[in-house]
């Protein structure tokens, strides 16, 4: 693969992807209290050992920052309608431009290196750093709605170097969301209910995008009654699967059929997840970020044509931000 004009060579990647928890992100974007502690879990020692290095490793890691501004690109709106109680979440709009100003100020490629946290007693496995580029991760990244993934490389000398990689989980963000609106308060010590509390215009908004569900299903189900891939017409087997994330879109997007395929499971995990795409001529974009052996097992190729995906203007619009913001490329 090549990377700002250089080529490496695909070893493996972490078979799971790294939540960002609250405890690890600066205070700008925290959730709860504290100023935030700089260890990073990465996997049990069992998992990290092997992909990292042996005990006491100091591996040499980097970002580009073209990933780090689609990163932030594709969670603009979670800055603007927050899915969660952020601590300065009446700040985040004007935070989401001094973070875009501060990544501008990176070179292309962003160097760091991770130090194996050996002396933490137990399975788990952390890593650490001081460098500019972790702490840039540390910054930027929201909790509990964020992950990393990271791939083992060699680079054109042979050395081993690691490929950090920071996503936005469109998942969690919909569905924090949907509990924002639907969640009305906590019994108080006597078991007596709280006040309702009145929604948001925004809240409210979101609730009838989801009772819109329904009809966005019905209507995508009529033009397209079966995966493309598979085949399958059983509707009871079949996700009616957004093409641009339910979590940014805006409200006619999220009920417009035109932005949806029907996919069996698999293949609308790929999809949702962005380890699957589609090109304009309707050819399966398979990401990197799925191991060789993995790939194997899924029964598609890169680059397999699928004569029956509905691909018209519109859909080809939505894809558009699937290959920019959601696929992991």
């Amino acid at each position: 693969m090549k990377i700002n004009g250089q080529n490496f060579s695909f070893v493996d990647t972490l078979n799971s992807s790294i939540s960002v928890p609250d405890c690890f992100v600066k205070p700008g974007s925290k959730i709860g209290g504290g100023n935030g502690e700089a260890k990073l879990y990465i996997a049990p020692k069992s998992t990290m050992y092997p992909f990292f290095g042996n005990v006491g490793f100091a591996a040499k890691c980097f970002l580009l920052k073209s990933d780090i501004i689609s990163y932030m690109n594709a969670i603009h709106s979670e800055y603007l309608h927050p899915s969660q109680p952020y601590r300065d979440a009446d700040k985040m709009p004007e935070l989401w431009q001094e973070r875009i100003n501060k990544i501008n100020t990176f070179p292309e490629i962003i160097e760091f290196t991770v130090l194996s946290q050996d002396q933490i007693v137990g399975d788990r496995g952390y890593v650490n750093s001081k460098d500019a580029g972790y702490q840039l991760i540390r910054e930027i990244s929201l909790p509990l709605v964020s992950y990393i993934s990271v791939m083992q490389l060699t680079d054109p000398t042979g050395s081993t170097i690691y490929y950090w990689k920071l996503f936005a989980d469109f998942e969690a963000i919909s569905d924090k969301r949907e509990a924002l609106v639907f969640t009305y308060g906590k019994k108080g010590v006597k078991e007596e209910p709280q006040p309702i509390k009145k929604e948001t215009q925004h809240q409210t908004e979101i609730r009838r995008a989801r009772q819109g569900q329904g009809l966005y299903r019905e209507k995508l189900l009529s033009e397209c009654p079966y995966c493309p891939i598979t085949m399958i017409n059983d509707e009871r087997l079949l996700i009616a699967s957004h093409i641009k994330p339910w979590a940014v879109a805006n409200d006619k997007e999220k009920i417009d059929h035109k932005n949806g395929f029907m996919l069996s499971p698999l293949y609308d995990k790929l999809f949702d997840r962005g380890f699957m795409t589609f090109s304009e001529d309707r050819r399966i974009i398979l990401s990197n970020w799925i191991s060789p052996a993995n790939k194997k097992r899924l029964g598609i190729v890169d680059g397999q044509f699928i004569q029956m995906l509905p691909l018209d203007e519109e859909r080809k619009a939505y894809m558009h931000f699937h290959r920019s913001y959601v696929f992991k490329g």
